[in-house]
């Protein structure tokens, strides 16, 4: 069973990668004044100016300057590429070094949105039925590349600059279609991000199969040397007449025969250890480490024909030598850049199948056994339907709320007299996916969700993170109390 704790983690994971390498739009780089044409400078002129243009036709509101306000359309409104750029910081920026050209097309604004208004590019967009981002930054690029670009207001305004020129105009125009056409990477790369969560999740469950599978691997390794043993060159008695104990043993036998184990290795051949890379290697290691143990020794002198003991055995063999084992650690590694962290979490589960297959209900006759024993009953990859949808929820909120969660940990960063941005990344990410939880999760109490952030923290992030994230969140959750932005008094 996958379980909050673990989905907090590939949450925080996946999040790392994403916000480290997520840039929503490729700006245009700025061109040196002292190696650059006029051409060259009056382009790059244009293109912020014409970013400045598309935000005002988005009816995106730029502040006190912003002159003119369109009418509203329920086309445009829907258009979500406005909303994109004016939430980039780099956009930001770049707008607030150039406030005094907010208004510089206010003359020709209302017909230029009228222009676009009654174009074809216009109606193809507003009849498409489900409108996806890249759609959105096609209308855009569309609509600069021909009504933008020919429109004789647009250009008798920027013709007041004296390094106009039409190449220098096209040029910009162009600039801003390649910023329009990023954003489309972004998004795909938002949806690989979100395809990993699930990704990492569904191999967490593979592993948990992967456990309850190797016993019968080494078991049937086992079994295998004994029979070769047999056919060697002038065996000995005890070569011919081996100890079954192990090979007989009665919970092996009882994951064979669970179909439902069965099936899914067979549909997720990454859960069978078999077909890892050096599995071969990691299979006989781990059988050596077991029958030198005196776990080994003790049980191959016991009687047969209990499966509690049988069961018990192996439960014993997984936690002491099975788990911890340096050949399982390097196998997982190999397979997967996740399982080793996902060991700790997912072996307990493993574990407590093993042991649901023998347990009798606490204060009950042990002779009056459950109808589960003797069984092997897998656990459901989510307890319910509320768990399976978190991690995805709490991936989204993040990143659709960034910005504000950035701001309350700015603003205590800010009133501590630390610098926000020589921050630990991997804090910021904890505490951004913390502070998500907090906000958007009323059923979750803060306490909770501050404490497991905390052990996320003290593994993952640097040795004083713990300390200085706690000191944050806590913080950060009395101050939106005391706003009434949530309702969670520690």
């Amino acid at each position: 069973m996958i379980n909050r704790s673990l989905i907090r983690i590939k949450t925080v994971q996946i999040l790392y990668s994403y916000l480290l390498t997520r840039n929503d739009f490729k700006l245009a780089a700025a061109p040196d004044p002292a190696d650059s044409s006029h051409d060259r400078q009056f382009a790059y002129s244009v293109y912020l100016d014409l970013i400045i243009l598309l935000l005002k036709l988005s009816s995106m509101p730029l502040g006190p300057q912003s002159g003119i306000r369109l009418p509203e359309d329920a086309g445009l409104k829907k258009n979500r590429i406005g909303k994109a750029l004016r939430d980039d910081v780099s956009i930001i920026e770049l707008i607030g070094s150039r406030r005094n050209r907010l208004n510089l097309f206010d003359v020709c604004l209302e017909d230029v949105f009228n222009s676009i208004l009654q174009s074809s590019v216009y109606k193809d967009y507003r009849r498409k039925r489900k409108l996806e981002m890249a759609n959105d930054a096609e209308f855009w690029s569309v609509v600069f590349s021909t009504i933008i670009r020919k429109h004789k207001g647009i250009e008798r305004v920027l013709r007041r600059d004296e390094k106009f020129s039409h190449s220098g105009f096209d040029a910009g125009v162009n600039m801003l279609v390649e910023t329009l056409s990023s954003f489309d990477d972004t998004h795909v790369s938002y949806i690989h991000a979100k395809t990993a969560l699930n990704k990492s999740l569904s191999m967490a469950y593979d592993l948990y199969h992967s456990l309850l599978i190797l016993p019968v691997l080494l078991t049937r390794l086992q079994a295998q040397r004994l029979d070769n043993a047999k056919n060697k060159y002038l065996p000995t008695h005890e070569d011919l007449n081996p100890n079954l104990r192990f090979v007989d043993n009665l919970f092996v036998k009882a994951i064979e025969d669970c179909s439902e184990l069965e099936d899914y290795i067979s549909e997720n051949p990454d859960s069978d250890p078999s077909n890892w890379r050096d599995s071969d290697l990691m299979l006989n290691g781990i059988l050596d480490a077991i029958t030198a143990s005196d776990l080994y020794k003790e049980y191959m002198e016991t009687a047969g024909g209990d499966f509690g003991a049988d069961a018990h055995f192996w439960r014993e063999i997984m936690r002491n030598i099975v788990i911890p084992s340096d050949q399982l650690a390097e196998c997982l590694e190999g397979k997967s850049v996740y399982w080793n962290d996902d060991l700790d979490i997912m072996s307990t589960f493993a574990l407590k199948t093993i042991r649901r297959s023998y347990a009798t209900p606490e204060g009950e006759d042990s002779s009056d056994l459950p109808e589960s024993y003797g069984k092997i009953v897998l656990l459901p990859k989510f307890m319910n339907e509320d768990d399976e949808i978190f991690g995805m929820k709490l991936f989204e909120y993040v990143v659709e709320n960034r910005e504000v969660y950035r701001s309350y940990i700015d603003r205590f960063v800010r009133s501590n007299e630390w610098d926000s941005e020589r921050l630990a990344f991997m804090d910021v990410v904890i505490m951004l996916t913390a502070i998500a939880e907090i906000c958007k999760f009323p059923s979750i109490p803060a306490l909770v969700s501050i404490n497991e952030y905390l052990e996320i923290a003290n593994d993952y992030s640097t040795a004083k993170s713990g300390k200085f994230i706690n000191g944050m969140l806590v913080s950060i959750v009395n101050m939106l109390n005391d706003e009434c932005q949530i309702n969670k008094p520690l």
